[in-house]
């Protein structure tokens, strides 16, 4: 029987203890909070102003419960002690930290979109890069061509020079083969002209002498 007694003790106390915990809520002390300061030390003595967690003022005269101190705006007054401290508050540390990290966002957002830039411009470059080398791929290969049909045309050029120049040489040798042979036919025919008169002469000589011969038989 105890140990039933004894069971049910320890559940109903975890029941409790759960019970508990699932109640419970997170809460948190608000940094809200606002000091006095006031005209003399004293906390019956007039509220010159209400001073914000985190604000810096400048220590006129330090005091074991209060201090004159002097705000920004050149106002005096008394604050207590204990609410001074020569540490940054962890406010402002907080703040300072959220302003970075807020510039250190930014920062990047800049950076990648100024990276997301520079890939698409590297793109573009790279692409372009692509057609000039194949355009200058393109531009050796027309080179190298006409540079062989300039050779060819240099050497076809040279050759028919050659051949013209020949070709003149051998007009300049027919013509003069031509003249010289109408220069010897002439001479021929003049010769011939000459050797045919001259056998006509004779033949006409003989001709005639042989007719008065006759002609003196005849008479004989």
């Amino acid at each position: 029987m105890k140990p039933i007694i004894k069971g049910l003790g320890i559940i109903g106390t975890c029941i409790v203890l759960f019970s508990t915990t699932a109640l419970a809520e997170n809460r948190y002390i608000n940094d809200s909070m606002k000091i006095t300061l006031r005209t003399s030390p004293g906390n019956d003595r007039k509220i010159v102003a209400l001073l914000n967690i985190g604000q810096r003022v400048e220590v006129l005269k330090p005091g074991n419960d209060w201090t004159l101190v002097q705000l920004p705006n050149g106002k005096q007054g008394w604050v207590l002690s204990r609410f001074l401290t020569d540490k940054t508050p962890s406010s402002i540390l907080l703040k300072t930290l959220h302003s970075k990290h807020d510039a250190s966002t930014d920062r990047v957002d800049s950076l990648l979109k100024e990276n997301n830039s520079l890939k698409t411009e590297n793109e573009k470059l790279s692409t372009d890069l692509s057609t000039t080398q194949k355009t200058l791929q393109k531009l050796n290969n027309n080179f190298e061509t006409l540079k062989k049909e300039s050779a060819d045309f240099l050497a076809l050029k040279a050759k028919y020079k050659k051949s013209t120049s020949k070709l003149a040489e051998q007009t300049k040798k027919a013509d003069t083969f031509e003249a010289e042979l109408t220069k010897l036919l002439w001479n021929q025919n003049i010769k011939w002209f000459l050797g045919g008169a001259g056998v006509l002469i004779f033949g006409f000589i003989i001709g005639f002498s042989t007719k008065r011969q006759k002609r003196r038989s005849s008479l004989l």
